[in-house]
């Protein structure tokens, strides 16, 4: 069956670096579209970047552009996200999902940004 395993959340300090990384297995990886979506404290889930099934083309929200990378490499079932210069408002729970924000997702990582 599908399975997503999220990991490389923690607590970090504004301006701060984090990679989250997501094991997929139960599916063929190589030709989905992935994403990684959030869920901040109190809110609902937000969608936050997007890459296509090859690598080549990737899609971020306006709120972490410049700041965040997401890649992928389909030899290993992986995906990941590079966050940089991470400001409080990120703190959430991150997930990587098939598709969109409605996909089938992980369980989750925390990311905490707080001095």
């Amino acid at each position: 069956q599908v399975q997503l395993v999220e990991s490389g959340g923690g607590l970090v300090q504004p301006g701060g670096s984090l990679r989250l990384s997501c094991a997929a297995s139960g599916f063929s990886f190589k030709d989905y579209i992935m994403s990684w979506i959030r869920r901040p404290p109190g809110k609902g889930l937000e969608w936050v970047s997007r890459i296509n099934s090859g690598g080549s083309i990737t899609t971020h929200e306006d709120f972490v552009k410049g700041r965040f990378t997401i890649s992928r490499d389909n030899a290993k079932n992986m995906l990941y996200l590079q966050m940089n210069d991470l400001k409080p408002e990120d703190t959430a729970v991150y997930y990587c999902a098939i598709g969109g924000i409605d996909g089938s997702r992980g369980q989750g990582t925390q990311v905490t940004v707080s001095s």
